[in-house]
């Protein structure tokens, strides 16, 4: 395979590629939210005029197979998730321009090397199965 119209800046903006997704952290899809609720009793302060209500509460929404899930991140765990999603969403840009940088070496290849038209076909199979020997093991001929 010929490499010569291959442009070497883009073999090495695909191997920069490579290399920072092999550093990538943690990776946690999903978007994090942060919700305030109001739990219904009407002597709490929660139920007063312009009250925000109980909270925050983290809330990580992913959708899994289509379905949306939800859980509770700890505040504690706020920052390390939210730098979890940066990771996944880095990733999935990386991804995109590794692929686009993939076609485009793809497509030089493809144009770098020469068609097959002088090449020798290869000799057409038959589409009969071979012969079977008979019950005695001997060819049919004797």
């Amino acid at each position: 395979m010929s490499t010569a119209l291959i442009d070497p800046a883009l073999e090495a903006q695909r191997q920069a590629l490579l290399d920072q997704i092999a550093d990538l952290g943690d990776l946690r899809p999903g978007s994090l939210v942060e919700r305030f609720k109001k739990c219904g009793y009407p002597n709490c302060k929660c139920a007063q005029p312009g009250a925000q209500g109980h909270g925050p509460q983290w809330i990580l929404t992913t959708s899994v197979e289509g379905k949306t899930r939800s859980r509770v991140i700890p505040a504690h765990a706020v920052e390390t998730t939210r730098a979890q999603i940066a990771e996944c969403r880095r990733l999935r840009q990386l991804v995109a321009d590794l692929i686009a940088i993939s076609d485009q070496i793809c497509q030089a290849r493809l144009q770098a090397d020469p068609p097959d038209a002088g090449k020798k076909k290869p000799a057409r199979r038959s589409s009969r199965p071979p012969p079977r020997p008979n019950s005695t093991g001997c060819s049919a001929r004797t």
